[in-house]
């Protein structure tokens, strides 16, 4: 026989979402820098950084059966305060109990290695920065980014977490819950996974948009080669000399004076 009391109490999804916003506004009374997730769409992540970052964690088997059980909550607005830094996550999250928990979550600094290949295989490929925090580069380097063991998004293994709260289980839904707020605070500033992964996200674009400017410089080089190359052809085959004048281009504009070889 099943003993109802021991479960939870049912709370309608307007008073979890009451409660929290008003856990909210005791909390900014005494620290006005904190950063609720606020998710006010259907999807809790809409951008290419966000949603990759959600199905990154969803698509590792030790996570796929545990992270669910954050998105009820980070859609009532449960997570309170979301913090990024470098390799770490803190955050608190509005529990059954009256005084928040807290979170924390550490994030392994991408490889050295990892990080340098990376930045290598997008060199001449991204525009500018904007064109990166946006999600508007390449498939190629899509591809590339969350590519499993090589991308930039973390393993399991390198994700270690905690949470104050008395559950036992190995991901608690408050830990759930705001892994799944990073990917919703990554479609208000993509910046900050570079900032989580503990890399300079400018090492992507000035090594990108060097390639890019030294390629643009050697077709440009080559382009006056075969100009160069085209008075000369022009000579030869039809047995004229083509009048350079003094600066090595041809008298009156875009017609060239000539003269019949002796």
């Amino acid at each position: 026989m099943a003993f109802y009391d021991e479960y939870p109490k049912y709370v309608p999804v307007g008073e979890k979402k009451k409660k929290a916003e008003k856990a909210v506004e005791r909390l900014k009374k005494k620290n006005p820098g904190i950063a609720p997730v606020m998710i006010t769409r259907r999807t809790i992540a809409r951008t290419w950084w966000g949603k990759s970052w959600n199905n990154n964690l969803e698509s590792y088997s030790d996570y796929s059966n545990r992270i669910e059980r954050g998105r009820s909550y980070v859609r009532h607005g449960a997570v309170l305060d979301l913090q990024i830094t470098p390799g770490k996550i803190s955050a608190l999250v509005q529990g059954s109990a009256s005084k928040p928990y807290k979170a924390e979550i550490t994030i392994t600094p991408l490889s050295k290695a990892t990080w340098e290949a990376v930045v290598q295989e997008c060199a001449g490929k991204i525009d500018s920065l904007q064109e990166l925090v946006t999600g508007k580069f390449p498939k190629g380097l899509s591809e590339l980014f969350t590519a499993k063991g090589k991308g930039l998004f973390p393993a399991p293994k390198e994700i270690v977490f905690s949470c104050s709260c008395p559950d036992s289980a190995r991901m608690c839904k408050h830990v759930a819950a705001v892994l799944y707020g990073v990917g919703a605070r990554l479609d208000e500033d993509s910046a900050l996974f570079f900032v989580l992964r503990s890399v300079n996200v400018d090492d992507l674009i000035s090594v990108s948009l060097t390639q890019k400017s030294q390629a643009m410089l050697e077709k440009s080089s080559r382009g006056r080669g075969r100009r160069m190359m085209a008075d000369s052809d022009i000579s030869n085959v039809f047995g004229i000399e083509v009048d350079m004048g003094e600066t090595g281009e041809s008298k009156g504009g875009s017609e060239k004076k000539t003269r019949r070889k002796q």
